[in-house]
């Protein structure tokens, strides 16, 4: 399913404006306070963060449906699990696994979710006001492949406070499509337009979640209220074609050099790359356990009242 939308997404002190997402319009806070609508804000600068924000734009859902009713039953690739049972661990990690698997196919009562792989974006804008990465860049007819290879490691969920940290393994991720793009990143100036590839591997990503438990409908639900990502990646390559308005020997040494350095690069735009990623994941999150029960994935989760 090729998704129709545009994002935005401003950092520093920049003002945050209304955006247009296919059939419904959200508002991208210059805050981590996300609004129920898919807002994910992504990319944050072109290459790695663009990689790596993709890699999480590939998984953003575009919601503009309201809380609707839950699913009736409880579908057969979620596997159920109790904190009183000895291997809680790897029953939740097994859970989030089959949802993962799932979306890359996508799962029926959540169509407007999409699948994951490939994840086709009709347009993906950036705005960076200042610090190491300068740039006022967009990507359009954007195809991101690799997420059906997701690895759930690890889910731990928390029987004080029902939030939960995941460790999630990306082997690799390609991004391609059209860029237009003019700023810095670090003392390298960037400015071009033409056709690019991204794709950074061996993504290790460790996400802390925080939630609320509501219920609604007989059903225990997540309220899913922040996110926090730490992540680390093992290479990058990547490729801008007709950087400087085609002068080819800039175009190579640029690209070279990128990717000859892309570790440093990457460590300058790592905070504005982890930021996009929690927003994109906690998007992502508010749409599907608005709809899905908690009591599904967790089936001894506190009700209030008898």
């Amino acid at each position: 399913m090729e998704e129709e939308i545009v994002l935005f997404r401003w950092f520093s002190t920049l003002n945050a404006e209304p955006l247009a997402v296919a059939t419904t319009s959200t508002y991208v806070q210059p805050n981590p306070t996300m609004s129920p609508s898919c807002s994910w804000t992504c990319w944050s600068d072109r290459f790695r963060l663009l990689g790596l924000a993709s890699l999480l734009a590939l998984v953003c859902i575009p919601s503009g449906t309201a809380a609707g009713m839950p699913f009736e039953t409880k579908p057969e690739f979620i596997q159920t699990c109790r904190f009183d049972q000895q291997n809680f661990v790897d029953c939740s990690t097994a859970s989030v696994q089959g949802l993962f698997d799932k979306l890359v196919t996508g799962i029926e009562g959540l169509e407007h979710v999409g699948t994951i792989d490939p994840m086709k974006i009709s347009k993906i804008r950036i705005l960076q006001g200042d610090g190491p990465v300068s740039v006022n860049a967009s990507l359009s007819k954007v195809v991101v492949t690799g997420f059906a290879s997701t690895k759930v490691v690890r889910n731990v969920v928390s029987s004080k406070d029902y939030g939960w940290e995941t460790h999630i393994r990306l082997p690799k991720m390609r991004l391609e499509g059209n860029y237009h793009m003019q700023g810095r990143i670090l003392v390298i100036p960037l400015n071009g337009h033409g056709k690019c590839w991204f794709e950074p591997s061996g993504m290790d990503i460790i996400m802390r979640t925080a939630t609320e438990l509501y219920q609604r409908d007989g059903h225990v639900f997540y309220n899913v209220t922040a996110t926090k990502v730490d992540y680390t990646i093992s290479g990058l390559r990547l490729h801008m074609g007709n950087l400087f308005e085609g002068v080819k020997v800039l175009e190579d040494s640029t690209n070279q050099y990128l990717n000859d350095n892309w570790r440093p690069v990457s460590e300058a735009l790592k905070p504005i790359i982890a930021k996009t990623i929690e927003d994109i994941l906690l998007a992502i999150m508010q749409n599907i356990f608005n709809q899905i029960p908690a009591d599904y994935f967790v089936e001894d989760l506190p009700r209030a009242g008898p």
